[in-house]
């Protein structure tokens, strides 16, 4: 017979894979089974929708600004000449240019968390969308990623906010922060995650919008939630 290990009894002892469990409590015992690794774990959101993305009227996609952030690191560039790309360099971006930048990316530098573009600048990152659009760097107007006002969507991007987009089995799932960050600073950034995916039920989606939503840790196991969590649901 296998022997368990510590983890994996605590793990046995505490959970009961039907309940429903309120956000407090699941986040309560994610916590306890994060004590017995060593580093700051991703508290993770995934949430079951009741729409089908492969019809334009039920696509889910957005961005929403956590307000505790995420706790990580987020790595920009910017697309941008002159001025713009001055006021890119000093609000922070950790790289600017224009074709160099575009050249830069051809040759695999795609380490980035968001990319920015000036509207001017569309000609030359329209050459990468092949690169970027499968990895969902693609700039957008309609998610604040096409801006005049770069020095705003980097202190967006650098100061918590996220973006969401439904995959094709009608999930959405994202990291809301770190297990360090306190109980009231991962329920606000929750209440705000979910609150913008209710925000933006499309219009062709069709019964029960929120059919089911999770909490996890980066190690941890997915507790189910009461959908009565989630105001809107």
């Amino acid at each position: 017979m296998t022997k368990l290990t510590k983890k994996q009894k605590m793990l046995a002892e505490k959970l009961d894979v039907a309940k429903l469990y309120a956000f407090d409590d699941a986040l309560k015992t994610l916590r306890e089974v994060a004590e017995t690794t060593k580093f700051d774990e991703t508290l993770e959101i995934a949430m079951n929708l009741g729409v089908d993305p492969r019809h334009a009227d039920q696509m889910v996609r957005g961005m929403v600004s956590l307000p505790a952030g995420t706790g990580k690191e987020v790595k920009v560039a910017v697309f941008a000449r002159g001025d713009n790309a001055e006021k890119a360099q000093a609000a922070g971006a950790d790289k600017v240019g224009a074709e160099d930048l575009m050249e830069d990316m051809q040759n695999g530098n795609l380490d980035y968390d968001r990319v920015i573009a000036t509207p001017d600048m569309m000609g030359v990152v329209g050459r990468l969308g092949k690169l970027l659009g499968p990895k969902g760097l693609m700039p957008n107007p309609k998610l604040g990623t096409v801006t005049p006002n770069v020095e705003q969507a980097i202190k967006d991007a650098k100061g918590g906010q996220v973006e969401f987009r439904v995959e094709k089995a009608g999930i959405i799932s994202s990291g809301i922060g770190k297990l360090s960050f306190t109980d009231e600073q991962l329920k606000d950034n929750f209440k705000a995650f979910t609150d913008a995916i209710v925000k933006a039920k499309p219009a062709g989606a069709k019964g029960k919008y929120v059919r089911k939503v999770s909490l996890s840790s980066s190690m941890g196991p997915g507790l189910q939630l009461d959908a009565a969590e989630v105001e809107g649901a």
